[in-house]
């Protein structure tokens, strides 16, 4: 298990952006993390005091940051800076997950690898229950 300080710095997002608490474990094509954030007071995503499940791909996106961050890190590098470019088969299974007590289980598969761009598949769970799941393109950012 990896605690935020051993990774927070191989992705861009800081402080209270930053929604994942720890990594479980990861290889090669996958990573699971774990968080609570999304029942704090002071996550940016929140809007009117509620997170909508629709930013879940937000945490299925940073997932797959920490991942690529943790990929390069162990062949000696640094990731490259990507931007999401497209979200596909979302789905969702209810419209608010402020009120869930505990933690998030967030998982991340590499589907696809590329020089300039990375597809994954996401999935994350409450209490082993499906509660958002999709695929996820990113492509390098240019210089």
């Amino acid at each position: 298990m990896l605690d935020k300080s051993q990774w927070s710095a191989l992705i861009p997002h800081q402080g209270t952006m930053c929604l994942l608490d720890t990594v479980v474990a990861w290889d090669a094509e996958r990573i699971h993390a774990r968080t609570a954030s999304h029942a704090r007071s002071d996550n940016p995503l929140r809007a009117d005091g509620r997170l909508r499940s629709l930013h879940l791909c937000e945490y299925g996106a940073q997932a797959m940051a920490v991942h690529g961050g943790l990929l390069a890190q162990a062949a000696g590098g640094r990731a490259a800076p990507g931007l999401l470019v497209s979200l596909r088969d979302v789905e969702l299974t209810r419209a608010y997950v402020d009120d869930l007590t505990g933690e998030l289980d967030v998982q991340a598969e590499r589907l696809l690898a590329g020089e300039q761009s990375w597809q994954y598949a996401f999935r994350i769970e409450h209490d082993g229950a499906l509660i958002a799941r999709g695929r996820a393109a990113v492509m390098v950012q240019p210089a």
